[in-house]
């Protein structure tokens, strides 16, 4: 199964309208967005891959800590879930699953680990 999730890439996923898909990248943080708050609460940023494709991050900060120091130009891994949209796309799911149901995403800043 976890070669299968290295397999598919970001680009492929984006054309085919895929979604629901566990998935690793790294990318450079492009935009910086206000929270999200309407429900539960995430970080959001942008960022771009090598590719040029951009995805939005959307972190939960209700699961999992605060994305601390993010400034435009940083890098970032990412394992988490992809969705797709006409933009790029949306990894979310980058913390743990307390239910214990859904793989447990990160994601990897400066050393640390947000999950």
């Amino acid at each position: 199964m976890r070669d299968e999730l290295f397999s598919v890439s970001l680009a492929q996923l984006f054309g085919g309208g895929q979604s629901n898909v566990q998935v690793y990248g790294s990318g450079v943080v492009t935009s910086i967005l206000s929270d999200d708050l309407d429900g539960s609460r995430h970080q959001r940023f942008i960022i771009e891959l090598k590719s040029k494709q951009t995805l939005l991050i959307a972190h939960n900060i209700d699961l999992a800590p605060r994305i601390d120091g993010l400034s435009l130009n940083d890098q970032i891994e990412f394992f988490g879930e992809y969705e797709w949209n006409d933009k790029g796309g949306v990894i979310h799911w980058t913390h743990d699953d307390p239910e214990e149901i859904h793989v447990n995403g990160w994601i990897f800043h400066n050393n640390v680990i947000y999950q």
